[in-house]
């Protein structure tokens, strides 16, 4: 079995409130967003928040689409845009008709870009199993959301999701009409002896499931909310290096 173990230590120094502990960088943007006084401090959190990569983002973009300023709305847009997840194009679709142009042209113009997106060619496909919590600790939805920030580092990396409950017969048409691999990921979460946590990727080939190895991360020094957002994309960054998901067959 194939095993690779990187550590990542982080030390959030930094004094800012954007960078205070948890997941209070994105509430903090939120909070901007839906409170400050200024359009443009509201349109500057907007587009901030389109580049987190976070899917936490989008409910909070999308509810600044009802934004009274249409410089916050056309900022919006353009933060759904940049931020890639699919999960925006509804609220999108639901605001084409916007009473101003200029807003309309960043709505038309963010529902291209996310469109274009779902539709591009797949480097590989994969299967991704429910994180399994091995800590007994974390909170329900910072599992839920470790999840979700799973899913979408692995479609930025070129992954088309197989979905939940595929037969094996399925599959195997789905990765011939691909010509790609198939993987099976089955995430797991685990303390570490210094207190913070590890991230493994234990990985299969799909749909015939022969064991591939694992890939491990860990970090310490700060909230479980920042250290499952830094490892999480460290982890697919490992494994899709480790299994050369970006290889055709």
């Amino acid at each position: 079995m194939q095993l690779l173990s990187s550590a990542l230590v982080l030390l959030l120094l930094a004094p800012c409130a954007a960078l205070a502990q948890g997941s209070s960088r994105i509430a903090f943007l939120g909070k901007q967003l839906q409170k400050s006084k200024d359009p443009r401090s509201r349109s500057q959190a907007a587009l901030v928040l389109g580049a987190t990569e976070d899917p936490e983002a989008v409910p909070l973009l999308c509810n600044g689409l009802k934004d009274e300023s249409e410089l916050v709305r056309a900022a919006v847009a353009k933060g759904l845009a940049k931020l890639l997840e699919p999960d925006g194009l509804a609220c999108l679709q639901a605001h084409k008709a916007d009473a101003d142009a200029s807003v309309q042209a960043a709505v038309r113009e963010a529902v291209v870009t996310l469109k274009e997106y779902q539709s591009r060619p797949p480097r590989f496909y994969v299967q991704l199993e429910a994180v399994k919590d091995r800590t007994g600790k974390l909170p329900a939805d910072l599992v839920k959301a470790t999840e979700a920030r799973l899913r979408s580092r692995l479609m930025r990396s070129g992954a088309q999701l197989a979905p939940a409950k595929e037969t094996k017969a399925a599959a195997k048409g789905t990765l011939k009409k691909l010509r790609v691999r198939g993987y099976r990921v089955t995430p797991e979460l685990h303390a570490t002896d210094s207190g913070g946590l590890r991230v493994a990727l234990v990985c299969l080939t799909y749909p015939d499931l022969s064991l591939m190895g694992q890939v491990e991360v860990n970090a310490a020094g700060a909230q479980p909310g920042d250290l499952l957002k830094a490892l999480v994309p460290r982890a697919v960054e490992e494994a899709a290096e480790t299994f050369e998901w970006s290889s055709e067959t």
